[in-house]
């Protein structure tokens, strides 16, 4: 539980952050705003402003089930229903602490990252709803997607690496 004090830590600052922030500017916001863009930051969809916020409530909620209930979920999952290479080794009873303790902190840093980069998309739609006359500029909006992509990407490989085949076969050469 260790490994899960920064990053619970940082999801609520998050969180409570976005509250205060969001809720500043919700007065000042068009009753029906747009809610979808194009590639180059243009509106294409619209919501009204109570369902915008309902979107972000509800994705507030997937973004901390994703980080912290996914690895309780699979903490009690017979290994069966767990897919996870080389799970008969990863997930032996001598073996489990230690998994169940790289994907907490794995699942709890990923959830924090999920849940900045769709705070920072529901900004990039608050503000060009703010300034619908001069909004946003796209490029960094889609720099931190390619960004988040990445990180996603890094760490699937890192998953991958880290429950690789067991020592035993390493030491043996075998593969």
């Amino acid at each position: 539980m260790q490994r899960l004090r920064l990053p619970t830590l940082v999801f609520v600052l998050l969180a409570v952050g976005a509250t205060l922030y969001f809720s500043s500017l919700y007065a000042q916001l068009p009753d029906v705003m747009a809610s979808h863009f194009n590639a180059r930051g243009v509106p294409n969809g619209w919501q009204t402003k109570s369902a915008f916020f309902s979107v972000l409530v509800g994705v507030t909620v997937l973004a901390a089930v994703i980080g912290f209930g996914i690895p309780r979920i699979i903490s009690v999952m017979p290994m069966e229903l767990i897919n996870l290479p080389n799970k008969r080794y990863w997930l032996a009873p001598e073996q489990r602490a230690e998994t169940m303790d790289f994907l907490n902190g794995y699942f709890a840093w990923f959830g924090c990252a999920l849940f900045a980069i769709i705070l920072l998309t529901i900004n990039f739609a608050l503000q060009a709803n703010l300034h619908p006359g001069r909004p946003p500029n796209a490029f960094p909006m889609l720099f931190l997607l390619a960004s988040f992509l990445a990180y996603a990407i890094f760490g699937t490989v890192r998953v991958f690496k880290r429950f690789g085949p067991p020592p035993d076969n390493n030491s043996t050469g075998a593969r």
